[in-house]
């Protein structure tokens, strides 16, 4: 690489291994380490294809930097753009995982808040629901249970900020989910322990 650039191009050596390399060594970190992210929603999508050709360039750019950082071991600027393309890549990647928004996640909230408003905004959006009643520590609470598509997520927090400010709510990945979803069920007076049973599938 070093030859290309100094021979072929013409660039002085002395600004290729101080400013060039380290430029070129941070920009594969960062590219690197982002694919690595985006690698990990594919997996957990089950995206084995994509996942596979996102492995290969991940690595083989992996290799590319490394090599050059042994190639130029007294150069201490490339061991300060290694770590700071490393830290680059962490944004940048999740930078565009928020802006893929793929696969779906289950959407679990409890609360013992009014849910007509919020299971209003659910219907007129397709989403579907499942409602159980149970009992905590505090009294009675609804459970609000929801499989949603992750570029529907921001959407659905932002309902549950406005009408149910006070729920307690979880997010989580999902790999693979039925097409056919869950039916929506209104809420009950069930104990916990029938929760599994209020999931149905078509």
């Amino acid at each position: 690489m070093e030859s290309f650039f100094t021979e072929y191009l013409g660039i002085n050596e002395t600004i290729f291994s101080y400013v060039l390399l380290p430029i070129l060594i941070f920009l594969a970190r960062v590219s690197d380490v982002s694919i690595n992210t985006v690698r990990i929603i594919f997996v957990m999508s089950g995206q084995k294809i994509i996942s596979t050709l996102l492995g290969f360039f991940e690595s083989l750019i992996w290799l590319v930097a490394i090599g050059q950082i042994f190639q130029h071991l007294n150069n201490w600027i490339s061991y300060l753009a290694y770590p700071g393309g490393f830290a680059m890549g962490i944004l940048v990647g999740m930078l565009i995982e928020e802006r893929l928004a793929l696969g779906k996640v289950v959407v679990r909230a409890i609360t013992a808040e009014n849910l007509d408003e919020i299971l209003k905004y659910m219907k007129d959006n397709q989403l579907r629901y499942t409602v159980i009643s149970g009992e905590s520590s505090e009294g009675k609470e609804n459970l609000l249970f929801s499989v949603v598509k992750r570029d529907q997520l921001n959407g659905l927090i932002d309902k549950f900020n406005a009408y149910i400010p006070q729920a307690f709510y979880t997010v989580e990945s999902v790999k693979k989910a039925s097409e056919t979803g869950i039916l929506t069920e209104t809420p009950s007076r069930r104990g916990i322990g029938s929760w599994l049973g209020s999931i149905k599938r078509k």
